[in-house]
């Protein structure tokens, strides 16, 4: 069985939780390391049973507490090599033996957890979003990303449950008190995704065996939850499906998510 939780998610700090059998793994640690232990403690995780901490990127509502973490409970923390360059501050607090390196594009192990990076398109040194397989199953995460390219698409499909970006509204984020250029990175090619985006990804996955969806890292100031999920259930409706084609809620900034089980097996995209 296959679990995944919301620590955290938004754009003041992001943490997120996944599990199997025999590993526990969380991605990012945005948020103060105090944050991340009792948001592990509320849904019964020890920290110091968590196995590794993988890292999208180097922004800091992703690795606040980063090295922190992994220096006061000894945990290994995987990223690629551009992304351990573009964070010195939190690599020097990190010892050698728990310095990991992936390459986006080729998967890795940890415990039975078959997990593949892939890139994705926002302005950080290399980021990247996850799927994880077990079982013949498997979930994605993607966040913190300014649109969707046909290589991110290619590596959700066949996932049964995703959390998702919906971080802005476009015209919430136009009327906001955000200075123009900041709003014109948001709602770029490497900034973060719409609603309306994040609803058409969700359709088109509808085809390819996604039953779950979380949306995450709302942004706090352009965007409500009630909101995201109306534009992306607006969106399922213009491709005929209905409110009940897919099991769909948005993650909490402050506190966390309930457990998601993760249950069934990989589908063949048949779009």
């Amino acid at each position: 069985m296959l679990k995944f939780c919301s620590l955290y998610s938004g754009s003041t700090g992001n943490s997120l939780f996944v599990e199997s059998n025999n590993a526990k793994i969380l991605v990012d640690s945005g948020v103060s390391a105090k944050k991340v232990e009792d948001g592990l403690n509320s849904i019964g995780v020890n920290i110091n049973d968590i196995d590794a901490i993988l890292v999208t990127h180097e922004h800091s509502d992703h690795i606040q507490s980063l090295g922190t973490i992994s220096k006061k409970f000894n945990i290994p923390v995987y990223a690629n090599s551009k992304t351990w360059d573009a964070m010195p501050l939190q690599k020097d607090k990190i010892s050698d033996n728990n310095i990991k390196f992936f390459n986006n594009e080729d998967k890795f192990e940890i415990g039975d957890f078959i997990i593949h990076p892939f890139s994705i398109p926002h302005d950080a040194a290399n980021p990247c979003g996850f799927s994880f397989e077990c079982d013949k199953n498997k979930f994605s995460i993607a966040t913190d990303l300014g649109h969707m390219t046909n290589n991110v698409i290619s590596n959700l499909e066949g996932s049964s449950f995703l959390c998702l970006e919906a971080n802005y509204d476009p015209e919430v984020l136009k009327c906001s008190k955000y200075p123009y250029i900041l709003k014109t990175r948001i709602a770029g090619p490497n900034g973060h995704l719409s609603n309306k985006l994040a609803g058409q990804t969700v359709s088109h996955l509808i085809n390819c065996g996604l039953d779950k969806v979380i949306l995450g890292h709302l942004s706090k100031e352009n965007n409500f939850p009630e909101l995201a999920l109306h534009t992306v259930l607006e969106e399922l409706a213009t491709k005929g499906y209905s409110n009940n084609s897919i099991d769909l809620s948005v993650a909490n900034r402050d506190h966390p998510s309930d457990f998601f089980e993760i249950c069934n097996s990989r589908i063949t995209c048949n779009s």
